[in-house]
């Protein structure tokens, strides 16, 4: 991921802004290089110089969509405030924020993993790693609230997370982030 972000070149932007809005939109599996690069306003040996290949572009668009909401998610908690119980809390309100800007087709580490069934494919790596990373953000908040079991709260959480995350998407519960909230603030007192 790192060799990726150090080639951001004017063309590596380029690729990167339309790979963000293709695959998000349409799929990683329903754009091919072609529709990107046509999209970029690069030629395909332009993206094949700056990425390698379409794996090594997937695996950047993600790292590039994680660094983002693992910047913008802890900023945005701090700008919300509160206890630290209400800043647990806070994370679905952020949440439900990002998903009115970001995510209007649910989750695009959940939307790539079910598009990316081999565990080699080195977006894998990065999708892993961004749960990961969550489900701690989610454990530090827990404890520095004095949940009795963070760890184990964190995981219940992240459920709720990525549930309403899944179910916004598809409009099947109305206010998905509102009911999930509501489920992490009896969480919390249990």
């Amino acid at each position: 991921m790192q060799a990726a972000k150090s080639t951001v070149t004017p063309g590596a932007r380029k690729i990167l802004d339309a790979a963000a809005e293709l695959f998000y939109g349409q799929g990683i599996n329903a754009v091919g290089v072609d529709l990107i690069a046509k999209h970029a306003g690069v030629t395909k040996k332009t993206l094949y110089d700056r990425f390698g290949s379409k794996e090594a572009l997937v695996a950047a668009y993600l790292a590039e969509r994680d660094q983002r909401y693992r910047a913008w998610l802890p900023a945005e908690v701090e700008r919300i405030g509160g206890t630290p119980a209400e800043r647990v809390l806070a994370t679905f309100d952020a949440l439900g924020e990002w998903m009115r800007r970001e995510n209007p087709r649910g989750c695009g580490f959940v939307n790539a993993a079910a598009e990316l069934p081999d565990a080699s494919h080195p977006g894998r790596a990065v999708i892993d790693g961004q749960k990961r990373w969550l489900r701690g953000y989610l454990r530090d908040l827990c404890e520095e609230a004095g949940v009795a079991d963070p760890g184990g709260v964190a995981d219940e959480l992240l459920l709720l997370h990525e549930g309403a995350t899944v179910l916004n998407g598809l409009a099947v519960v109305d206010d998905a982030v509102a009911v999930a909230r509501g489920a992490a603030a009896r969480a919390l007192t249990t």
